[in-house]
């Protein structure tokens, strides 16, 4: 069984993934008459045409083993994540469903990711007993869940 351990998520290291969701760095400025801070377009959202963008909340439970078996990918649309509690947790990336394409980052609690289209990602990896994420995601026709059991498992050392 390979043993991947997590990196630290930078914008640059998940760029090929899709984008970091974090206000570090943000272009960011004031408005309501100076009340709020804006930190601006942090992620974008792609749904394809015939969709629309949803927002939901998805409460992750720690699973008992950080096993990796398999992955899934959502060929229409992005889909990002955005925690809602301070809590950091992984995020599991690969090229293609296959053990020697993963590669796992430490996600700090301050931080999300906007998968891009088609990227293979395993679903949430919360390292509490349970965590609650903000969701965008796309809702319209079309298949936009492929799932991809690996020929081989890989466990995340932390």
């Amino acid at each position: 069984m390979r043993t991947i351990t997590p990196e630290p998520l930078t914008r640059e290291a998940f760029a090929p993934f899709g984008e970091v969701i974090q206000t570090d760095g943000a272009h960011q400025f004031d408005i309501n008459s100076g009340t709020t801070t804006r930190f601006h377009a942090l992620a974008t959202a792609e749904v394809g045409a015939e969709a629309r963008a949803i927002l939901s909340i998805f409460r992750g439970r720690r699973r008992p083993a950080l096993t990796i078996e398999m992955l899934e990918c959502h060929p229409l649309g992005s889909q990002a994540f955005m925690p809602l509690s301070n809590d950091d947790w992984l995020v599991v990336v690969a090229e293609e469903p296959s053990v020697k394409s993963l590669r796992c980052f430490r996600a700090a609690g301050n931080q999300g990711v906007s998968y891009a289209p088609a990227v293979w990602h395993h679903p949430l990896l919360v390292l509490g007993e349970s965590q609650d994420f903000l969701v965008l995601d796309r809702l319209g026709p079309g298949e936009n869940l492929h799932e991809a059991v690996l020929p081989e498992a890989a466990e995340i050392r932390l």
